[in-house]
């Protein structure tokens, strides 16, 4: 049966505010049919509110506070400084070591040395590879793709160069948790204990990868 013309001007009548949708800016209200969703009851930064006897929404943090992300570290462990010194640690503290274990696939437990190392690839593989390439050659997938489109992307060091062998674990931790040059820091990303973790993995891949021609 064919359609009668007032169902095809009907149609059309119901198609025109669908067909208006993608004009261009208004100063109209938005037409929210969920109102509650819309306008929520909350404060927003800098509102001022009339439950606090100072008339500020936003609440002072209180006295003493410690965040979890230091609390309870060992300074040298966070900072990968010698305590009271501006040197950095020449090798990763033991108590970062005792605090990092990774499971493995077969849901096996691994601590230690292995277990940093373990965790350190996880970690690495996740925030690093993009720019160092998957062996730290600084070969990754960011600046080869910058390469093909002809933009002039900084290429990212080699973990293999022998600046950065002989660098100290403390400041490949600082590095990691503050940036250098290009490279941003990755302290909101990476817990304290992960980065140490990543640089297990860093100096393991130095070993594994110094007879294989990298950058000696």
């Amino acid at each position: 049966m064919r359609p009668t013309i007032s169902k095809l001007i009907a149609a059309g009548l119901l198609s025109m505010p669908i067909s208006a949708c993608r004009g261009g800016p208004s100063e109209l209200p938005p037409i929210v049919p969920i109102r509650n969703m819309h306008r929520q009851e909350k404060y927003r930064p800098q509102d001022s509110s009339q439950y606090f006897q100072d008339g500020r929404s936003m609440r002072p943090i209180p006295a003493h506070t410690i965040s979890r992300e230091q609390g309870g570290v060992d300074p040298e462990v966070e900072s990968g400084l010698q305590p009271g010194t501006r040197n950095y640690v020449e090798r990763i503290p033991q108590a970062a070591i005792a605090n990092l274990r990774h499971r493995t696939n077969d849901g096996r437990w691994v601590e230690g040395m292995e277990g940093a190392v373990a965790r350190g690839r996880e970690r690495f593989n996740i925030y690093c590879t993009p720019c160092h390439g998957t062996v730290g050659d600084g070969q990754g997938i960011v600046y080869l793709r910058s390469r093909i489109s002809g933009y002039q992307y900084p290429q990212p060091s080699s973990l293999h160069d022998d600046r950065i062998r002989h660098t100290p674990d403390g400041q490949l931790y600082a590095t990691i948790r503050n940036g250098i040059r290009n490279m941003p820091g990755y302290a909101a990303q990476i817990p304290t204990y992960d980065r140490w973790a990543i640089v297990a993995y860093v100096r393991a891949l130095q070993l594994s990868q110094a007879n294989a021609g990298a950058n000696p």
